[in-house]
């Protein structure tokens, strides 16, 4: 019974949120976990105190206060799901406390490594062509991984300097792009992405050597490479480039509201990080140089 609720609940949210793979995989595992744990007794039966003795098991798993806030919220929605559809009354997660959270800021390249990065691919060959222009997307945008991956050949014009984006909740943007990742792309698109083919037929825009669409874990490895081979000692990730690109545009002056836009944030709040970041950058510029620092 609890395992239906379960999969009921994540059609749902899938359909009402357009949230993302990851995101409802984790959910399902949150409730499933919570659902075990529980033995016999039905997720519709479920009070203040159960969930409370629940939380107090998971921390002497030292469960991180990140996953906790992720599993309360993951169960809000769900008691919140079966309240609209009139299988409970009461939500039990009413009045929970959240853990708080420490906000790290995200480790992130500066001009120069990205520009050492950038330049690393051997742009003469079939394979650095592709990721050449990858990483190039990837900065020149502030692509999320999945956008960089998924991105389908109908979706780039190059001619016009823009791609169109299907972001977290199927959210649609437009994005302009820099003239070297139009120039990389070019390259791309006539010298490698044909042979990459294989003389057959794909939609997806970056390909692998088998001639299909490029793997998160594949560009993943891709990317730490590059990173190897540029001397770049600092934990990357595909992520840090789009880290490195809403910073940059923050060091250099742009507002933040045109910086949400181009991430795909739909609260502010996740785009002013990067202010906290530069603000940051200048403390330890500060402390470094300053004769009273």
């Amino acid at each position: 019974m609890n395992n239906d609720l379960i999969d009921q609940f994540i059609d749902f949210y899938w359909l009402t949120t357009g949230a993302s793979k990851n995101t409802l995989s984790a959910y399902r595992s949150d409730i499933k976990i919570f659902s075990d744990w529980l033995n016999e007794n039905s997720l519709k039966d479920v009070n203040h105190d159960m969930i409370l003795d629940y939380l107090s098991y998971r921390k002497d798993t030292r469960i991180s206060p990140s996953t906790q806030s992720r599993f309360l919220t993951c169960l809000h929605s769900f008691y919140q799901y079966l309240i609209a559809n009139k299988l409970i009354k009461i939500d039990p997660t009413e009045q929970l406390s959240y853990p708080k959270l420490e906000k790290k800021l995200p480790i992130f390249l500066n001009i120069q490594e990205v520009e050492r990065l950038l330049d690393t691919p051997n742009s003469s060959s079939l394979f650095g062509q592709r990721d050449r222009a990858m990483l190039e997307l990837l900065y020149s945008c502030g692509l999320r991984v999945s956008e960089l991956i998924n991105l389908s050949y109908h979706n780039i014009n190059l001619k016009e300097e823009f791609i169109r984006i299907h972001g977290k909740g199927n959210k649609e943007r437009l994005l302009p792009m820099g003239e070297l990742a139009i120039d990389y792309l070019t390259k791309y698109e006539i010298n490698s992405r044909p042979i990459l083919l294989k003389n057959g037929q794909s939609d997806s825009y970056f390909l692998s050597n088998r001639g299909k669409a490029m793997s998160r874990q594949n560009f993943f490895y891709i990317i730490k490479g590059y990173a190897a081979q540029a001397g770049i000692e600092k934990p990357l990730s595909p992520h840090s480039l789009r880290h490195a690109f809403a910073t940059h545009l923050v060091q250099k002056g742009a507002d933040l509201r045109s910086v949400q836009l181009m991430l795909g944030h739909s609260d502010i709040s996740s785009t002013q990080l990067y202010t906290h970041i530069q603000n940051a950058q200048l403390k330890t510029q500060h402390e470094k140089h300053h004769p009273r620092g």
